[in-house]
């Protein structure tokens, strides 16, 4: 008689407490088992009329409570962390709506480092308005919500094609509270994005420094504390103040300062109705400049998009730089460009996956 061939076979649903399992029986995902199965090694050869009998494992009634687990994922949200040269952001899928599926109070809770996930900011990728692909939505760390975030939208655009497996070079149209952006992923994996304009009118910045240049503000005056700075005003869809040092000051040394102590009172200054974004610069040539921020709402931050930017456009103004330069950030550098042709600021930078994950609300 032939040796049989088969080594795996299907057990009855029931057994025998007479029969004694050989102990060289595996039994694949046992907890899974909705039509078992067993798998025998060479030694059930021997016996091919061996018969085993087995308790089935019936998969779970729709009716039971759901388990723990099942419980805690209906009520969490499910989230990517991304960041832009160390300004770190809670990345979510909001496709589904054009309401955010959090709450300002709760992006605070999870962006708290100590108590949350821990973030600069939560982003949301909302349906396209007016015809663009996508809206981008953002709030900050303190739960108020900026126009637009730089290096949130590289993240953006990273984020974007990890929910749609795109691969390579791509071109997205996003909607922000700034306007139209249009970040465009490279084939290195960088994303450039193109900034629009910048707008330098003062009202439209805002601020209330009195325009010195037609209707700009370049190398103003502004006192804070006591201490008289100079002060270049640009916006790119938020407001910034960027400051190249006090006035007077020939070489600002950006990492002597205490923004802790500096930055709020820049940011809720009484010229800045919308509160500002402050960037202090240090120059080290025409085509490589370093910058600290103070980002509003936010805080002390290692990297601000808008702000670097912000930054080459007012270094450009104030004649300290050429329109193509690196900004060198705590997290490291971004290109920008500031083109003659169309008056469009470029910035180029990386956008990284941190970790992926579910908290519950």
């Amino acid at each position: 008689m032939a040796a049989a061939a088969a080594t795996t076979t299907t057990i009855t649903p029931y057994l025998s407490s007479h029969c004694k399992l050989p102990n060289r029986l595996l039994i694949s995902k046992p907890h899974r088992l909705l039509s078992p199965t067993i798998a025998f090694h060479k030694s059930v050869r021997r016996n091919p009329n061996l018969k085993i009998s087995a308790v089935t494992m019936m998969p779970r009634k729709e009716t039971e409570t759901p388990s723990f687990l099942e419980r805690k994922e209906r009520g969490s949200l499910r989230f990517v962390k991304y960041h832009g040269l160390g300004n770190d952001f809670i990345l979510v899928d909001n496709r589904d709506s054009t309401d955010p599926k959090i709450t300002p109070g709760q992006a605070v809770q999870l962006c708290d480092r100590n108590f949350g996930v821990g973030a600069d900011g939560v982003i949301f990728v909302m349906p396209g308005t007016n015809g663009t692909d996508y809206t981008m939505r953002i709030f900050n760390s303190d739960g108020s919500e900026p126009e637009m975030c730089g290096n949130g939208v590289r993240c953006f655009a990273r984020f974007v094609a990890e929910l749609e497996n795109l691969h390579g070079k791509q071109r997205f149209t996003v909607h922000t509270g700034a306007g139209l952006i249009v970040p465009e992923i490279q084939e290195d994996g960088k994303v450039k994005v193109d900034m629009g304009k910048p707008i330098l009118a003062a009202s439209d910045v805002p601020t209330k420094l009195p325009p010195n240049h037609g209707s700009s503000v370049i190398k103003a005056d502004i006192d804070v504390d006591g201490v008289t700075w100079s002060a270049t005003c640009v916006s790119m869809g938020n407001p910034h103040c960027v400051t190249f040092g006090q006035r007077g000051e020939e070489n600002l040394q950006v990492d002597e300062l205490n923004l802790a102590v500096i930055g709020p009172k820049f940011e809720k200054h009484n010229v800045f109705p919308a509160r500002t974004n402050t960037e202090f610069v240090q120059v080290f040539s025409r085509t490589h400049l370093k910058m600290r921020v103070w980002e509003r709402g936010a805080g002390a931050t290692l990297a601000c998009g808008t702000g670097a930017c912000a930054v080459v456009v007012a270094a450009v103004l104030e004649g300290r730089a050429d329109r193509n330069c690196t900004v060198e950030l705590p997290g490291g550098p971004l290109e920008i460009e500031w083109r003659e042709d169309n008056d469009h600021v470029y910035m180029t930078g990386p956008a990284e996956v941190v970790f992926h994950g579910m908290v519950p609300l």
